[in-house]
């Protein structure tokens, strides 16, 4: 074998001697969410005291991960972690409203506990809450390592810099896609297929805002697709399924296509009715 080929790969490994890869970081995700709901743990806890004590090893463990992955933060390792761990009641207070939404949203759903156990919407939310926490302290890596470790897993992709508020609802949930610099309101219901993307994939937008604004109690139907930082879809308004959408609708909004003559029809339900063709 080429020398300077496994030169190469030996001096990008001493660059990253010690980075947690993603099995490190997917099975830290996967303990701590046993840890935040019994549904998916693997451990008893015979008192309180176990409890703690294993939560203290979480932290250690996320503390070291941080110190390999964030070596430029001002903050270490252990203060990293620590402030994370703080940010933990509320990320299970927003994850408990997630799974009543999906309970309150699916007339299939018999219990929460069904909800949090099996519903890969959930599972998807949680993995995107706790990446989200991580992202907003600018950890790098992993927290797309964590949302990834979900979309292999549910075929849902959240990037973690998306802003979702409460009562999230994911029904089904397969293929949906929320792009980075999505912002999705209160009480939003999403079904699978759904795309809240870009519409340019420029480098050069990188920075800037290129993904939609979804506001409260909107519903969002099969394999709708919403492009563009600029679009807006007022609250309380009702997307129909396989609708594309570049530009802002009003609130109290009912937009679907008529199938018997492929026109799109938009109904403002408390302003006026009008008809847009594609």
């Amino acid at each position: 074998m080429d020398k300077r080929f496994l030169q190469d790969l030996y001096a990008s490994h001493a660059r990253c001697p010690d980075c947690p890869g993603p099995e490190a970081v997917s099975n830290f995700f996967i303990e701590l969410l046993g840890t935040l709901f019994p549904d998916f743990s693997k451990k008893v806890f015979g008192t309180p005291e176990e409890l703690e004590l294993h939560m203290k090893e979480l932290k250690m463990q996320l503390g070291q991960m941080l110190f390999k992955s964030s070596p430029e933060n001002p903050l270490n390792g252990e203060q990293l972690a620590t402030h994370f761990f703080d940010k933990l009641p509320d990320i299970h207070k927003m994850l408990s409203q997630d799974a009543v939404a999906m309970y309150e949203g699916d007339p299939a759903s018999k219990s929460l506990n069904e909800v949090i156990r099996s519903y890969p919407g959930f599972y998807a939310i949680a993995a995107y809450r706790v990446a989200h926490a991580l992202y907003m302290m600018k950890v790098p890596v992993i927290p797309r390592t964590i949302t990834e470790h979900a979309h292999s897993r549910t075929g849902i992709d959240i990037h973690p810099g998306a802003e979702i508020g409460e009562f999230f609802c994911i029904d089904h949930g397969t293929g949906i896609v929320i792009g980075e610099t999505t912002v999705i309101g209160n009480g939003v219901k999403i079904y699978q297929g759904v795309t809240l993307g870009a519409l340019s994939i420029s480098k050069l937008d990188a920075e800037k805002k290129r993904h939609p604004t979804v506001e409260d109690n909107v519903t969002i139907y099969a394999g709708a697709t919403i492009l563009g930082g600029e679009t807006i879809i007022g609250h309380d308004s009702i997307i129909g399924g396989n609708v594309w959408i570049t530009r802002s609708v009003p609130p109290f909004t009912k937009v679907y296509y008529k199938t018997s003559i492929q026109s799109m029809n938009i109904e403002e339900t408390e302003v006026r009715n009008f008809r847009m063709e594609l």
